[in-house]
């Protein structure tokens, strides 16, 4: 190397928590080939362990701003939030999985090992500062979860499902890609920072937007904002039911924490021409989502158009904009992902002649039979319907606030009326599960362990973000603040 251009300085610590969930990633693989080899279930308490540390790590480190490799990697506050949701997600998938890999057959080694290095995807998106580092990162986390999306080898639907995610995930990457490689062209960096630098001085400059449009066009995708969405239903109906939660909550918080950075850092100065096209985006995902959700019986593709509809709540905080908006999405993602992963977690538990009990109508009587589990259910579908006292009215109060301060008086509105709509396709499960009886055999639930801690912690966790929502709120205002200076 030229003596003129120095080595930048590795700080390992902004990559620590990575690196925690990459070595038990490692580890998981190196286990999987020692005895005893007909049981897998201690690879899942090995993969835990490890994002319990990685959680750790980043609660010792809170509040100490680290970058690295040029500005590359940024551990602030805003990725260390965003780590924290990714690594709750995470753990509370790897326990609903230990139970659940076992009874649909498809125990691996491998499940485990993808889970995590999709999780370092994640985390790594979110402390990504380069536009290079947000492919690099979205490339991880992607191939792992269309992986993840075909685990059951015997089934169709899962097949077309990772297929399915493959190719319109690979499509997307190269939108995402074209669009980095003309903010390049245009800026001569792809360093977040000085794009933004170089955007201002050089206004509104066309290859600049149609590079944010070609941006829009990969991250759409990664979010499943219409009319990027097509893939979500039919995978999430053919993934496993764990796979599928951590797709919709996951991979959601790590593309909106990558989306959101790149909008209010680099491409601020073009945030009057994002906003209007966001405005129709969030209007269009929420209402799309929620009406072709009522004609759903499929509970895994109706909660896939319900994500879908939340997708467009959240854009309305990036509509809003300023700390308020932006705030909001993060408390929102904290909330959906307590509350979606304890959805799934209570379908995954259920069964009915020997298949996971996924219709509609699988769960009449449920309440008579399992009134625990019945409740679990019920309190996860209110929350995602918008009641109080759950997290999910006070994470709709938050973002749908921030709108209406903003002026996007219409758009709220609108936004209103699809929570209206939605309640009917929640509200109708809860309908079938206690007022209902089953026709024929009623639904197995299978009891785990594993499994019942990580929906007793969701429902700790809507309940706690519903009844005490400021400290987390704040928490969310203090780590968006540094992309506003």
């Amino acid at each position: 190397m030229s003596p003129d251009v120095p080595p930048p300085a590795v700080m390992v610590g902004a990559l620590l928590p990575v690196l925690i969930v990459l070595a038990a990633a490692a580890v998981v693989l190196v286990l999987d080939v020692l005895p005893p080899r007909d049981s897998k279930s201690h690879l899942g308490g090995v993969a835990l362990a490890g994002v319990v540390a990685a959680l750790l790590s980043i609660v010792v480190r809170w509040g100490a701003e680290t970058r690295a490799f040029r500005d590359m990697v940024l551990l602030d506050g805003y990725a260390m939030f965003f780590d924290l949701i990714i690594c709750y997600a995470a753990a509370l998938i790897v326990m609903l999985s230990m139970d659940y890999l076992g009874r649909t057959g498809s125990e691996s080694g491998e499940y485990y090992a993808l889970v995590l290095f999709s999780t370092a995807g994640m985390m790594l998106m979110a402390s990504a500062g380069d536009l290079v580092v947000v492919f690099l990162s979205l490339e991880l986390m992607s191939l792992s979860l269309y992986v993840l999306a075909g685990l059951f080898k015997t089934r169709l639907t899962s097949g077309e499902a990772s297929m399915k995610y493959f190719l319109l995930g690979a499509f997307a990457s190269s939108f995402l890609l074209y669009g980095i490689a003309l903010l390049y062209g245009a800026t001569g960096t792809t360093n977040l920072d000085r794009i933004a630098a170089s955007a201002a001085a050089r206004g509104g400059e066309p290859m600049i937007l149609i590079g944010l449009g070609l941006l829009l066009v990969g991250f759409g995708f990664k979010i499943s904002s219409v009319p990027f969405h097509m893939w979500a239903p039919d995978v999430y109906e053919g993934a496993p039911t764990s796979i599928t939660a951590l797709i919709a909550t996951g991979s959601k918080a790590a593309a909106f924490a990558a989306l959101i950075r790149v909008l209010m850092v680099a491409l601020r100065g073009a945030q009057t021409d994002w906003s209007a096209l966001l405005w129709a985006l969030a209007a269009l995902t929420m209402t799309v989502g929620n009406v072709v959700a009522l004609a759903q019986s499929n509970l895994k593709r109706m909660l896939a158009y319900s994500s879908i509809a939340h997708v467009g709540y959240m854009l309305m905080g990036l509509v809003a904009g300023g700390a308020a908006g932006a705030g909001a999405i993060l408390f929102y993602l904290l909330a959906y992902t307590f509350t979606t992963i304890g959805a799934f977690g209570a379908i995954g538990l259920c069964a009915r002649a020997g298949e996971e009990a996924v219709e509609v109508g699988d769960y009449s009587g449920l309440a008579r039979r399992h009134p625990v589990l019945a409740l679990t259910l019920a309190l996860f579908l209110l929350s995602l319907v918008g009641i109080p006292p759950l997290a999910g009215f006070v994470a709709k109060f938050y973002l749908f606030g921030s709108a209406v301060r903003a002026g996007y008086v219409w758009l709220t509105v609108l936004a209103v009326l699809n929570s209206a709509i939605a309640a009917y396709y929640y509200l109708r499960v809860i309908v079938y599960m206690y007022m209902r009886e089953p026709d024929g055999e009623g639904v197995a639930v299978t009891s785990s362990l594993a499994g019942g801690l990580a929906l007793t912690l969701a429902i700790v966790g809507i309940v706690v973000l519903g009844l005490i929502p400021a400290p987390f709120a704040d928490l969310a205002q203090a780590a968006v603040a540094p992309l506003l200076r």
